[in-house]
């Protein structure tokens, strides 16, 4: 993908179980956040703000924001404590002090209550929202131990196994798993063929 192009809605994933993991996630295959257009898409369909919402005054520092973010939220995820673990840390919680964007309920041409944000959100308070899920996350003990990385290989994913009995072992069974399972089926084929 070019730099600056918009991505396909489906290359944008928001299946990892939280808003922080689904951040991590938009570095595999390859950098997903190139632009700023790519990143109102995410913060849209990542259910930060409400659709329509006005992202006309995000700029490339927001990139920049996020990315330091999603990096220190991949440390403390992935990383076992010690100097850079412990930098990560107050990074996240410095960031978790912002206050998030203000909702308000409003009424739509049918009359039925919607979402919607007092005004325009600030960078500082969409990445405050991010970092709190990811201290939420952390400090949840029930919710750190359902972290898993995917056993696809190269895929570096973090998800949160909610499924039942805490057996699953991709990111996506459509995607890793589906490799698996055709990878697996060739093996078993060509060892009937030997």
């Amino acid at each position: 993908m070019a730099l600056g192009m918009a991505t396909v809605a489906y290359e944008l994933r928001f299946d990892a179980g939280r808003i922080s993991l689904d951040l991590l996630a938009t570095t595999h295959p390859e950098e997903r956040l190139d632009s700023t257009e790519v990143l109102c898409a995410w913060i849209v369909g990542s259910g930060l703000v409400p659709d329509g919402t006005d992202l006309t005054h995000a700029d490339p520092s927001w990139l920049v924001g996020f990315r330091e973010l999603r990096g220190r939220i991949g440390q403390l995820v992935r990383g076992a404590p010690g100097p850079g673990y412990d930098l990560a840390l107050a990074h996240v919680n410095d960031v978790a002090r912002a206050a998030p964007p203000a909702p308000r309920a409003v009424r739509d041409e049918d009359g039925a209550l919607v979402r919607e944000l007092d005004g325009p959100p600030g960078c500082a308070a969409l990445l405050g929202a991010i970092a709190r899920d990811a201290v939420g996350l952390l400090t949840d003990p029930v919710a750190r131990a359902a972290i898993r990385e995917c056993e696809g290989d190269n895929c570096p994913i973090v998800y949160l196994d909610t499924s039942r009995g805490r057996r699953r072992r991709w990111c996506s069974s459509e995607v890793c798993g589906n490799r698996e399972r055709v990878a697996r089926h060739r093996r078993r084929a060509a060892l009937s063929r030997t």
